[in-house]
């Protein structure tokens, strides 16, 4: 039977580490020796702590990023041990924060605080507890709370449009963040489950009477529904988008968020003979 102080719980990945080394330093002879799991729990607890501020520092100088608060460097150190579609958070992280200080230089603008705002923009999918917030905004709560630039937590709270954009570089994240997950061999998904999800998405909103065609695009993250312009009015087609977007949380299992954008528009054509 496995010891409670090493279950694996939830998604935790840091947790999950914890477990796997301690069930290594635990086993002996192929057996467990139950004498010894709280201590090694807590030593290889410990020495985990220890080694994610190591990555966290080390990442920090990589990328000269200066004065960040240490529970923000611990933060980064964490990413090391979570990943999305295959592509190691942290890795993805730099690989922003890169591509932001690139693109805020060819535009004039502040090189360091695109490169800190890309480094920082997913901190919030390695919370030490579980949150009713999207990674976004939870992200941007723990920016402000340690003190980072006004630019930058708009820019981490801004990067998936939960809140409204008030600074220069906030879009600047938001390409470079899906430049580095669209990039081709970024990220993997099993090619069945992936194309079985994005017709899965089409067909649910195609179900609807007024909707014209459903389109499932930035690799399912985001559902593009077009509707007849005589069928629905402004309004009805904004109740329509929060709509489909609950049938999709309550009806559908995907990794991380799907932006559901619907469509209204009126064309007049007409023919000069």
């Amino acid at each position: 039977m496995i010891p409670e102080a090493i279950i694996i719980s939830g998604y935790d990945p840091i947790r999950r580490e914890v477990a796997r080394l301690s069930l290594q330093r635990l086993v002996t002879d192929g057996r467990i020796h139950p004498a010894r799991i709280e201590e090694v729990v807590a030593k290889t607890k410990k020495q985990l702590e220890e080694h994610i501020v190591e990555i966290g520092e080390r990442t920090v100088i990589d990328l000269n990023i200066q004065g960040l608060h240490p529970e923000l460097v611990r933060y980064v150190g964490r990413m090391r041990f979570r990943s999305s579609y295959g592509q190691n958070l942290l890795m993805h992280s730099r690989e922003v924060a890169n591509l932001c200080a690139t693109m805020a230089a060819e535009l004039g603008l502040n090189p360091k605080l695109a490169k800190r705002a890309g480094l920082l923009h997913d901190i919030g999918k390695v919370p030490d507890e579980e949150s009713e917030l999207s990674h976004a905004l939870l992200g941007m709560k723990l920016c402000e709370k340690y003190g980072e630039h006004a630019a930058i937590c708009n820019a981490v709270g801004a990067h998936h449009d939960e809140i409204e954009m008030k600074f220069v570089i906030s879009p600047i994240i938001q390409a470079c963040d899906s430049i580095s997950g669209a990039r081709p061999g970024a990220r993997r998904e099993v090619m069945e489950s992936y194309m079985k999800r994005i017709q899965e998405l089409e067909q649910l909103a195609g179900a609807y009477n007024s909707v014209e065609k459903a389109y499932a695009i930035q690799a399912g993250r985001e559902l593009r529904v077009i509707v007849e312009s005589e069928k629905v009015n402004d309004k009805e087609s904004e109740e329509l988008s929060f709509e489909i977007a609950n049938k999709i949380q309550n009806e559908m299992t995907y990794p991380g968020q799907i932006k559901v954008t619907v469509i209204r528009e009126k064309r007049t054509v007409n023919v000069a003979k």
